[in-house]
């Protein structure tokens, strides 16, 4: 992935409607959704639900198939693992890895 592709990714995220959209997507796999069932779900009107998938499908991040007369819009999880590879590529490259070569201090959950 280059930076501008990374960039593109990211900016599509940088949403709230478009972030909350495509967590929905991911929490439901490769499944999918039709647009009215995202749009029930995530109490959006259809012409905003559009646009946004709009964004999202051009950024690579979703997917959308054809089955029958339905439309299914999934995540592209190959995209998304190649973003997360890119943004993590060369993270302990400046001497800041431990003893055992991980990066940075152990991961914790966040406290709420």
């Amino acid at each position: 992935m280059k930076s501008e592709d990374a960039i593109a990714v990211c900016g599509a995220l940088a949403s709230e409607p478009r972030l909350a959209l495509h967590r929905l997507l991911v929490r439901r796999g490769p499944q999918g959704f039709t647009p009215g069932e995202l749009a029930r779900r995530l109490r959006m009107p259809a012409p905003t639900l559009s646009f946004h998938l709009k964004t999202l499908v051009a950024a690579e991040l979703v997917v959308s198939r054809r089955v029958g007369r339905h439309l299914y819009y999934s995540p592209n999880f190959t995209r998304m693992s190649t973003l997360i590879e890119f943004l993590t590529a060369k993270c302990c490259t400046l001497g800041a890895a431990d003893a055992a070569g991980s990066c940075g201090p152990p991961c914790t959950p966040a406290k709420r």
